[in-house]
């Protein structure tokens, strides 16, 4: 067990009998439980990747213009933000709201020092991608062969093999490329996945050349017990560093999740502004943790994201007003400026 959270549960223990406020982890802490296995990571940084503009908006039933697209992207480029995930290059037939995905790519202002990534799924879409301007893409696997025959007719490892062309293809061009991996902990059809399962598609995507892989809790089942049964596996395969967590919030243990994921080194956290998106696997899911949760909670803790929170939650609430809905996010819903 990691030393922060040995002295967490005992301060829990002992500080219960005596009502005494817990101290949370903080800056110092956590650079202290995580010196030996991130010697190259300031611990007190978390890049934050706003994963809103895609894996949100594609979930959401609204269809939104590529104008409207290209002004939320341009907006969260003004908040500190370092990596905005921008569109995805898949089927329109299938992904509607994707449809627009090079008219966005072209018609957003990049500025310097941030990293605008696509996915694609296929070779087909990293080639329109590159056409379109990509500097970076992600390709995505799941740890659930049922998962993955559902959603692109093949197994876990029959998929991860698809991508080969696509990592060719990128090195040739100078492209970095990001690898997901869905159902990390549980899947909607098979139920609970083994470590095991997820370090195969971990190694097989590091392997490959992704330069950082996130892990993805993709109906938020997950637990912080399940997490860590996970980490434990998995980071004794790829380096914390180079990992990352994309927590769904279904059952509202997002935020946990991400804290267990600090304790074990992990740098990188996925994130969607004003928690966009939804989960189609699970009734009532809520889908990505909410960028401006994640972000105050980082904040508390000590940490570093080079986010401006207030401008976040403006661009939240802009969005939002957009889609014609609420806020999934507590903090938006309670901001009323800085403090």
């Amino acid at each position: 067990m990691e030393y922060v959270t040995f002295v967490y549960f005992f301060q829990l223990f002992a500080m219960s009998f005596a009502r005494i406020p817990i101290p949370f982890l903080t800056c110092r802490s956590l650079a202290w439980s995580t010196a030996k296995r991130t010697a190259t990571t300031t611990p007190c940084e978390v890049r934050i990747v706003e994963v809103g503009p895609r894996d949100g908006l594609q979930n959401e039933p609204k269809l939104l213009p590529a104008a409207t697209k290209i002004e939320l992207i341009n907006r969260l480029s003004g908040t500190g933000l370092k990596t905005i995930e921008a569109t995805s290059f898949v089927s329109a037939k299938w992904v509607p709201q994707m449809g627009d995905n090079a008219e966005v790519l072209r018609g957003i202002s990049k500025v310097r020092g941030i990293s605008y990534p696509v996915l694609t799924p296929n070779i087909k879409g990293f080639e329109s991608a590159l056409a379109a301007g990509a500097e970076e893409v992600a390709v995505f696997g799941a740890a659930s062969d049922a998962f993955s025959l559902k959603n692109v007719n093949a197994t876990a490892a029959q998929a991860i093999e698809r991508f080969r062309p696509v990592l060719k293809a990128a090195k040739e061009n100078g492209v970095r490329v990001r690898g997901y991996v869905s159902t990390i902990v549980g899947c909607p059809y098979e139920g609970a996945i083994a470590p095991s399962a997820v370090v195969k598609v971990v190694e097989a995507l590091y392997e490959m050349g992704c330069y950082e892989i996130s892990l993805g809790d993709t109906i938020g089942v997950g637990t912080p017990g399940s997490m860590r049964r996970m980490l434990d596996e998995v980071t004794r395969a790829v380096p914390a560093k180079d990992l990352a967590v994309h927590c769904h919030d279904t059952y509202g243990q997002a935020l946990s999740n991400i804290l267990v994921s600090l304790d074990y080194g992990i740098r990188v956290v996925d994130a969607s502004v004003s928690g966009l998106g939804g989960c189609p696997y699970a009734r009532g899911a809520s889908g990505n943790a909410a960028t401006e949760d994640v972000v105050y909670m980082l904040h508390g803790m000590g940490l570093q994201t080079s986010v401006d929170l207030d401008k976040l939650i403006q661009v939240g609430r802009y969005i939002c007003t957009e889609l014609g809905r609420p806020s999934e996010s507590k903090v938006n819903r309670a901001w009323k400026g800085p403090q």
